[in-house]
């Protein structure tokens, strides 16, 4: 039986191939003969790179680089060929600045432009980047100031500080030449601006309180953006992914953005895996009615449905069940019902493995005897 083991990552446990990796261990001394493809998936969030160059035995390298909050770090992003592989989460992320106080007036994506900038200079022609998890909500400016993008004042002098100074933005410069390509992978629809963009949806889990001074500087950019650059992405789905940081790219870098888990799914050629199975198994940390929104696990699941593969969801928790239950064949919940979640997510591995083992399992091997893999 061939199984194809395609899971997105435990957020807060276990890496996207780390749960590949324990659901595979499930198998071992099992009776039968069984051929896996371990296959982790991302959807433009954390764990996008790691899919990406796992799948494609890409390289990592590391650069120096800033945090949201102007702290150095070290940074990694993968390499393939000519093509590098980033996330903005890993200069710009709002794990890495929560040991501060919120400061979304001061956060920046600079870090993220001196990543991209450190990928150029190594010769990449083209930067797949995803932009899930980010601390910011300045419009990908501090992003455009790092690649030589210039932000002027009425004086024609440059902003002493980006994006604190954006309500002070009177004209935009931008360098003479950009010639690299930008895909990025992004898994959210909002536009820059209005009840729907990223300020009034994403801005409070960032320290945002005073909507109205955020959005009228992010609004003022679009305005100028327009101007003079002559393009106006603002209303673009996704344009306010990672605090605008998709409109950013796509105003200041030309990029194209699309479906991270669409981008992901032709990157590692998931289509023809999903054929050449039998069985297909996906999951997350939480799989419950967002999950059908979107998500790399739906994704998984609508392909499985489209060649009639059944399809199993392993994940932390399972909410929603009688909503998922038409997408997926098995529902399996790693975490006991009376563990508290903190112990759980420590045991992790070893309950992944537990409930892959002994409540999959027999479903399969039932199913094989009888001819079906599904039920």
């Amino acid at each position: 039986m061939r199984i194809l083991i395609a899971p997105d990552k435990y957020k807060g446990s276990l890496s996207a191939t780390a749960v590949a990796q324990s659901i595979a261990e499930a198998f071992n001394g099992q009776p039968g003969h069984f051929e896996l493809d371990l296959c982790p998936i991302a959807d433009g969030g954390e764990g996008t790179a790691e899919a990406i160059i796992t799948a494609k035995n890409g390289s990592w390298v590391e650069c120096q680089t800033l945090d949201a909050q102007n702290r150095s770090v070290t940074a990694k992003y993968g390499q393939v060929a000519s093509e590098a592989v980033m996330e903005m989460s890993a200069a710009s992320g709002l794990a890495m600045v929560s040991d501060l106080p919120l400061d979304p007036a001061t956060a920046s994506t600079y870090g993220t432009g001196l990543m991209m900038l450190d990928a150029i200079r190594r010769g990449a022609k083209r930067i797949i980047i995803g932009i899930g998890g980010s601390a910011t909500n300045d419009g990908g400016t501090g992003m455009a100031q790092a690649l030589g993008f210039l932000f002027l004042d009425e004086h024609g002098k440059a902003l002493e500080n980006v994006p604190q100074d954006l309500d002070k933005l009177h004209r935009i410069e931008a360098p003479s030449t950009w010639a690299t390509e930008i895909l990025v992978a992004c898994d959210v629809t909002n536009p820059l601006l209005g009840l729907e963009g990223c300020t009034r949806v994403y801005g409070p889990q960032k320290g945002v309180k005073n909507f109205a001074f955020f959005e009228s500087r992010l609004e003022r950019l679009a305005q100028i953006v327009a101007r003079d650059l002559n393009v106006n992405p603002a209303d673009v789905p996704g344009a306010g992914a990672a605090g605008g940081l998709g409109f950013g790219l796509m105003a200041f870098c030309g990029a194209k953005l699309t479906s991270g888990f669409d981008l992901i799914a032709d990157l590692i050629d998931l289509r023809r895996r999903v054929q050449a199975a039998d069985l297909v198994i996906t999951g997350e940390g939480r799989v419950d009615a967002q999950t059908l929104h979107g998500k790399g696990p739906m994704g998984v699941a609508r392909l499985a449905r489209e060649f009639g593969k059944p399809v199993a969801a392993i994940a932390g928790l399972i909410e929603a069940r009688e909503a998922l239950t038409p997408h997926f064949d098995h529902l399996i919940q790693v975490k006991p019902e009376n563990m508290p979640i903190t112990e759980a997510i420590q045991k992790a591995r070893e309950l992944l493995t537990a409930a892959c083992r002994d409540q999959l399992m027999p479903k399969i091997t039932t199913a094989a005897s009888s001819g079906a893999c599904g039920g």
